[in-house]
């Protein structure tokens, strides 16, 4: 099987926007875009909780930003969501409603656990 898990973030790739976003999140964090960033990185960088459960899974990960899905796939749907990859189709498994209900990591993997 040759599943991988993708996150997309609701947020553009690059040096400047990854540091406009960490800025943002700083001063105005009940505006940001992204609750899957919000949630899983902090200003400094992914935190060691979300990496430590990422490095844990047996499913390979990928992760993209919302100019490369747009570059890469025709796919309209709310950001951030999570995909299922398998032979390059990609299948939306969590919702921007969804992840946007988390709170915390602990929510995040729990949703995520229901994938796995």
């Amino acid at each position: 099987m040759d599943d991988t898990i993708v996150f997309v973030y609701n947020a553009d790739s690059g040096l400047f926007n990854a540091l406009s976003d960490s800025a943002h999140k700083i001063f105005s964090p009940e505006t940001y875009e992204c609750n899957l960033c919000a949630i899983t990185h902090s200003a400094l960088g992914m935190k060691t909780e979300w990496k430590e459960f990422l490095n844990s899974l047996a499913t390979p990960l990928q992760f993209m930003h919302r100019d490369e899905l747009k570059e890469k796939y025709d796919l309209k749907v709310s950001l951030p969501a999570i995909f299922r990859k398998t032979r390059g189709e990609m299948k939306c498994i969590i919702t921007a409603e969804q992840i946007n209900g988390c709170a915390t990591i602990a929510d995040l993997k729990e949703l995520l656990g229901n994938f796995l």
